[in-house]
């Protein structure tokens, strides 16, 4: 699509103001390409000021912009920024680039192996289509749904979470993400350490400084959280909360093991604390994943556990539905920190996701997922052994989307740089720790690439450059 909006740039200059270009149909015949990339070419051309649309006539040239106002000086604000927190236990920072690492696009050319979603070629977007175009015909779509979301979808979740988990004990959210965020602050006052997983998702660490909590790791091996070392971080620090991922955990893969389940559940209960489950990767196991486990929720009596699941892993990074499910005095005030910071997800939203979990085609886009994913990673993982052997994969996971790797040499970053050199990105260890990383590693989705061919093509590419950082064994 940048070559044809290109094009169009140039073709705008032929025209005086007001000038009408030709029609879409005219463009798709001239340029060789589909209405919907003459569409969204056209919308981007919009979007920079250069056309306006006028439905039922057609595209005409804009008017040129008035210069924008010469900027002030904004240096004040770093006083002002600086002196907000001073007086705090732990300083609240905004660090957003572990989690920017996977948003951010890669440029043209780069294979992404660094973000943290399907391709394209992997959503469900037909299903998705058709279940927004049949939500927007639900009566009362565009209403206010219930601040705790549509009672159907928290029905749906509840079931889903499974257990003693009902309705009344779900909020829907606007994602993952978002219901961390809650649950963090439901849970955690400024300057209260959280327990969290080493290594974990960067996305939880920036929540918990971002609020000006201080995380606290507590180390996983290939079974999952270490129960002893967890119970010692209890006591150490008298912290009031856990968070982990039992189930395919970011960024190692590993499942909490049998055995240590009602362990993390006891430990935590004896210290007064909430463990807070995020759920992530249940729709994305792989086709050679046996049975799952039960959610932590599931096994709970006594509300212990804050329960996070999401929608968005699975369909599309636009689709963000999720909930937070939670039994006993906690589940209100997570539902007013919720409302106060977002009143409800807007329920076109939830009325879609209900038709898209409930439509035929979401099974069977599971099972697609599962098949290619396993798929994926095991074309990965075989690349890596025979193109670079001297690396490091210590656990193959049955579930998720990603490999984490140690890379030969001890220089993280170096190989980072080299490889984005090389036109791969990858996503660094550092930002999954909050403490000092054991060593150095490398997180390598393989989610979000066209298909298994450019898996190849990646480590090939990295096998040809990594000479120059010493990366490879002499």
């Amino acid at each position: 699509m940048a070559e044809l909006v290109e094009s169009l740039r140039v073709e705008v200059d032929r025209y005086s103001v007001g000038g009408k270009l030709p029609s879409s149909r005219a463009l798709v015949e001239r340029y060789r390409v589909s209405p919907v990339t003459v569409s969204r070419a056209l919308a981007q051309l919009a979007a920079e000021g250069l056309v306006v649309t006028r439905p039922g006539a057609g595209v005409f040239r804009a008017a040129p912009r008035t210069a924008l106002p010469a900027a002030g000086d904004t240096s004040w604000q770093e006083v002002a920024l600086s002196a907000e927190g001073a007086g705090d236990v732990v300083p609240r920072s905004v660090d957003a680039s572990g989690v920017l690492a996977s948003l951010a696009a890669p440029p043209p050319g780069v294979i992404e192996l660094n973000g943290g979603y399907l391709h394209p070629s992997l959503q469900p977007e037909r299903a998705m289509a058709a279940a927004l175009a049949r939500a927007g015909r639900r009566p009362g779509a565009w209403g206010r749904p219930p601040v705790e979301g549509l009672p159907e979808l928290r029905d749906w979740f509840a079931r889903e979470i499974g257990g003693a988990v009902a309705a009344a004990d779900v909020l829907v959210t606007a994602g993952g993400q978002s219901a961390l965020a809650t649950a963090l602050r439901a849970l955690a006052p400024p300057g209260a350490p959280i327990l969290v997983e080493s290594p974990t998702y960067p996305g939880l660490l920036a929540i918990a400084r971002a609020s000006g909590c201080r995380p606290v790791p507590v180390p996983v091996d290939a079974e999952g959280v270490r129960p002893e070392l967890l119970a010692a971080a209890f006591e150490a620090t008298g912290a009031r909360v856990f968070v982990c991922q039992p189930l395919f955990q970011n960024p190692t893969g590993a499942v909490l093991a049998p055995g240590r389940r009602a362990e993390v559940l006891r430990i935590a209960r004896a210290a007064g604390a909430f463990v807070v489950e995020d759920d992530y990767a249940r729709a994305l196991a792989h086709e050679d994943s046996g049975p799952l486990p039960a959610t932590l929720a599931a096994e709970d009596a006594d509300g212990v556990v804050v329960h996070v699941r999401s929608l968005t892993k699975a369909t599309s990074p636009s689709l963000r539905v999720g909930a937070l499910a939670a039994r006993g005095p906690v589940r209100d005030r997570l539902r007013a920190i919720q409302v106060v910071d977002s009143f409800f997800v807007p329920r076109p939203l939830q009325e879609a996701a209900l038709e898209l979990v409930g439509a035929p085609a979401w099974p069977r886009h599971l099972r697609t997922v599962a098949a290619e994913l396993r798929h994926r990673r095991d074309v990965l993982a075989a690349a890596l052994r025979r193109e670079l052997p001297a690396f490091a994969l210590p656990h193959l996971p049955r579930g998720g989307y990603q490999l984490w790797v140690r890379p030969a040499g001890g220089d993280e970053s170096a190989f980072v740089a080299t490889a984005l050199r090389s036109g791969v990105a990858v996503a660094p260890g550092r930002p999954y720790f909050c403490a000092e990383p054991p060593a150095p590693y490398v997180r390598l989705s393989f989610a979000g690439v066209s298909g298994p061919a450019e898996l190849v093509e990646a480590v090939q590419r990295i096998g040809g450059v990594l000479p120059a950082v010493g990366a490879h064994p002499a």
